[in-house]
């Protein structure tokens, strides 16, 4: 078990790249995390999330459709509904945008995917940047551990572990 749980908090850039790029050959952007690639992603968790917000910013084209959106994704929104997949994000906060009437894509589970519009509009680096200091934030090890966790044991580890991965991040800065 430690040889397999090192093997998955050592995910390379490039290793990540390369299931980005598998994906990226699918038709239907509801289809995403049904690939093998995406769920190698979500399998690696929340310590991938700031190497994977290295690639939000990439405006490759895929060949990957957005119904909601009507037009083809780029890897960086890939990478943006991975990452909100592995961890949901509180899209207020890291988009700026309040969706009070809870409208998003059509039978789409990817929730983030409608917003993909307005974070192109306000700009990829303004929603990289929230992304990132909501990373960072204390804030986050509570909202995310209530939703992921279920005995409390387990949540105090995740919590110390968090703490730990935010403080390094910090230090990065």
């Amino acid at each position: 078990m430690s040889l397999n749980l090192k093997n998955l908090f050592s995910q390379s850039k490039s290793e990540i790249e390369n299931l980005l790029d598998g994906i990226s050959k699918i038709e239907n952007s509801k289809e995403i995390t049904k690939t093998e690639e995406a769920e190698k992603l979500i399998e690696y968790g929340w310590r991938i999330l700031p190497t994977l917000a290295e690639f939000f910013t990439d405006k490759t084209l895929t060949e990957i459709k957005s119904e909601c959106n009507e037009r083809i994704l780029n890897k960086g929104e890939i990478a943006i509904i991975i990452a909100d997949r592995i961890e949901g994000m509180p899209y207020a906060r890291v988009t700026g945008i309040q969706n009070c009437t809870l409208t998003f894509c059509e039978q789409n589970a990817n929730l983030i995917e409608y917003y993909l519009s307005f974070i192109e509009r306000d700009g990829i680096e303004n929603f990289k940047k929230n992304y990132l200091n909501w990373l960072k934030n204390d804030d986050r090890i509570d909202w995310t551990s209530m939703l992921n966790y279920k005995s409390k044991k387990e949540l105090q580890k995740i919590k110390r572990e968090r703490k730990k991965a935010i403080r390094e991040m910090q230090k990065g800065k």
